[in-house]
Parts: C-alpha cells; sequence; structure tokens
C-alpha cells in the first residue's frame, strides 16, 4: 500500500468517524449532548478537509484551484446531501412517511446529477 493511501485512509476514517458521532450526539436527543456533539461534527470535518489538502500535497499537486465548474459541484453536492437528510428526517423523525420519501428521491437525484458533471458527458 502506498503512503499516501494510508494516510488518506487513516484521516478519512477519524474524520469520517467523529463527524458521525457528532451528528448521532446532535441528532439523538436521548442522549443530551447537543453542544458537544456540534464540536465533535465540526473536527470530523476539518479532518476531513485537510484530508483534501494533505492527499493533494503528497500527489505533488498544487493546492485546491476553484473555478466555477467546482464551485457549482460543490454546492450542487451539498445541496443534494441536505435535501436528502431533510427527506430522511421527514420520513423518521416527523412521521411523514410519503413526503419523505420523494423529498429523500430528490435529494438522490440531485446527487446522482453529480456524476455527469464531473465526469462529462462523452
Amino acid at each position: 500500500m502506498q503512503k499516501k493511501n494510508f494516510v488518506s485512509m487513516i484521516l478519512g476514517t477519524i474524520g469520517g468517524i467523529l463527524f458521525a458521532l457528532g451528528m448521532c450526539m446532535c441528532l439523538l436527543p436521548e442522549w443530551g449532548a447537543f453542544g458537544p456533539g456540534v464540536v465533535i461534527a465540526a473536527v470530523g470535518a476539518v479532518v476531513l478537509l485537510v484530508l483534501v489538502f494533505v492527499r493533494r500535497k503528497m500527489e505533488g499537486k498544487p493546492a485546491v484551484h476553484w473555478s466555477g465548474k467546482a464551485v457549482g459541484t460543490v454546492l450542487l453536492g451539498v445541496a443534494g446531501a441536505l435535501v436528502l437528510g431533510v427527506g430522511m428526517c421527514t420520513t423518521m423523525i416527523w412521521n411523514m412517511l410519503v413526503p419523505g420519501i420523494l423529498i429523500g428521491i430528490v435529494g438522490i437525484v440531485l446527487l446522482l446529477c453529480l456524476i455527469p458533471l464531473i465526469k462529462g458527458l462523452k
């Protein structure tokens, strides 16, 4: 295994676990740990963001260049993830099954739109 892949695996695992645990702490009222959950999720998100820069540095690539396409891709990805999350919350938390499923499908379609945007149509 190459060093860059190993470092990416370790940072991705740590960041993903911290982010997921923080989200669970925020979203499960039984735990009563909303404040600490926000902090832990933010730390996980920062670790995942650092992963991007570390990976690019280890591959010898320049720093991230934000073009119009890159910003649009990020915004579409964030919007798709948020819509999918709202659909899941609508279904599981607010007990509205059909609207939640429909909102979730819209989020999935937004995320699927990323594939041709990133890879390009041939």
